[in-house]
Order: C-alpha cells, then structure tokens, then sequence
C-alpha cells in the first residue's frame, strides 16, 4: 500500500479560500446561533442534537468546497478556532460589544414574582420552569429572589434567605 503523501499535505484550493471560506461559514453561523433561543444552548435533547449535527452537514460544503488534504483541514479548523478566539477577546477588551456579541442574562423570576413576557419570549413553558427550578432545589416561585437565563442559556438562581 503506497501513501500519495502529496495528496495528504498539499492543498488543492488556494489557502485564501479556505479562510475566506471558513471566516464566512463560522461568522454567518456565529450571527444564526447567536439569535436563536438561548434555552437552545443550555441543555441538548435528541432533537437539538440532530439539528447541531444538520448544522455541520449543511456547513461543511461551504467550509471547505471539496477538500482533501491534511494541511486544508488544519487551516480550516485554525480559522474557526481563530474567529473564536477573536469573538471572545472583543467582548472582554470591549463591554459595548457584549450585548451584540452574547446574549445579556434575562430576568425570569425576580422577588418571586414570575416575568411571564420573558418566558415567552423565550418559549420556556411553566414546566421546563418548573423542572429546572427543582434541580436548584427551589419548589415554588416564592422561594426564588432571583432567576436569570443566562446568555449561554444556563439557568442561574438565587434563593431567598430563610
């Protein structure tokens, strides 16, 4: 079995391509996933799972047309691993991006008063609520100070002092 090694390190497209190509593809999915339903980040069923893995598949012709070699791959994952990098270092270096750059936490339970707008807006029903308030040990709103849904879509809590 011989190995092509050519194949394997020389690029078939130009370099300028592929970055070009993947700074598009990762800002254009950065911009998507950035505006969708933050409740979407925080925990992953089977149908979130499937709709990451859709992502990627749709992605991938984009990424990289239809390379083949080693060294294509590695730029390619370098450049999204660069524009990640970037995008987390302007928005610590420049809090007036943050809000465009992260999704700013978003107050459900305020004083144990529920902000019916926000969970809407969210589309978190009552239940999922509900359900995630008990796996921070809160049974009822009452017992809640404060609940944010965070940019990365966690759940942060405060309860009130006994």
């Amino acid at each position: 079995m011989s190995v092509n090694w050519g194949s394997v390190f020389m690029p078939s497209i130009g370099i300028a391509e592929i970055v070009v190509r993947g700074t598009i593809m990762y800002l254009g999915l950065f911009a998507i996933l950035r505006f969708v339903s933050r409740r979407q980040a925080g925990s992953f069923g089977p149908a979130d799972l499937l709709v990451i893995v859709l992502i990627a598949d749709a992605a991938q012709n984009g990424l990289g047309k239809e390379y083949g070699s080693v060294t294509e791959g590695l730029i390619l994952v370098l450049t999204i691993v660069a524009w990640e990098f970037i995008i987390d270092w302007l928005r610590y270096r420049f809090p007036k991006l943050r809000p465009i750059l992260a999704a700013p936490p978003l107050t459900l339970i305020e004083n144990g008063k529920l902000n019916a707008a926000n969970l809407e807006r969210e589309m978190i029903s009552e239940d999922d609520l509900r359900s995630q308030l008990r796996e921070k040990e809160a049974l009822v709103y009452d017992e809640v100070r404060l609940a944010k849904l965070e940019g990365d879509g966690r759940l942060s809590v405060i309860k009130m002092r006994p």
